[in-house]
């Protein structure tokens, strides 16, 4: 079904091995274990979009280097994939965490093909807002109406791209401004 690869980001057993055998059974292109930024720009070439599905973790402050990883890089088709982490349970903390590391989705149970298919399609074939600060790199997360106060605090300059993922090309940028206070 997607023509792009599945990056699992955790261990080979326990809940890595759920989220390999979830993606495999969605069809992805590939489902492959996370090796690395420079693996993952490799891939782009034979498959320009790319997922990284991460377990569930006891601390999700231990994900920072990931996510940094990937985040910062500098290939766009890696920059902009969609991270999408798997909570074993909803506490609100590792939501937040995810959400300030740059993360596109969170996921709780259940796990299930059909919901893990539809969080997925939200992120291809539409226009997608990402944000850029020296602290903050990744989706819009401006749901309280303060339009850049993430960005403020963090003195004002920021950038934001208007982007959308396809699977022909991966990542286009339609969009890019800086902007300053």
């Amino acid at each position: 079904m997607f023509k792009a690869t599945a990056y699992i980001v955790g261990p080979v057993d326990g809940p890595g091995a759920a989220l390999r055998d979830l993606a495999t059974g969605l069809q992805f292109e590939a489902v492959l274990p996370y090796a690395g930024a420079a693996a993952a720009d490799q891939q782009t070439g034979r498959t320009p979009l790319l997922f990284f599905l991460v377990a569930a973790v006891d601390r999700v402050t231990t994900l920072e280097p990931f996510a940094r990883q990937v985040r910062f890089h500098p290939g766009k088709r890696v920059r902009f994939s969609p991270i999408i982490y798997f909570s074993e349970s909803p506490l609100a903390e590792a939501i937040q965490t995810c959400v300030a590391l740059g993360f596109d989705d969170v996921l709780t149970l259940p796990f299930t093909p059909e919901r893990l298919r539809e969080r997925l399609t939200r992120q291809v074939n539409r226009s997608l807002n990402y944000y850029e600060t020296p602290s903050y790199f990744g989706p819009d997360r401006r749901r309280d109406g303060d339009a850049r106060a993430d960005e403020r605090r963090a003195g004002g300059r920021h950038r934001r791209f208007e982007i959308i993922r396809t699977a022909a090309a991966g990542v286009h940028i339609l969009r890019n401004d800086l902007r300053a206070a």
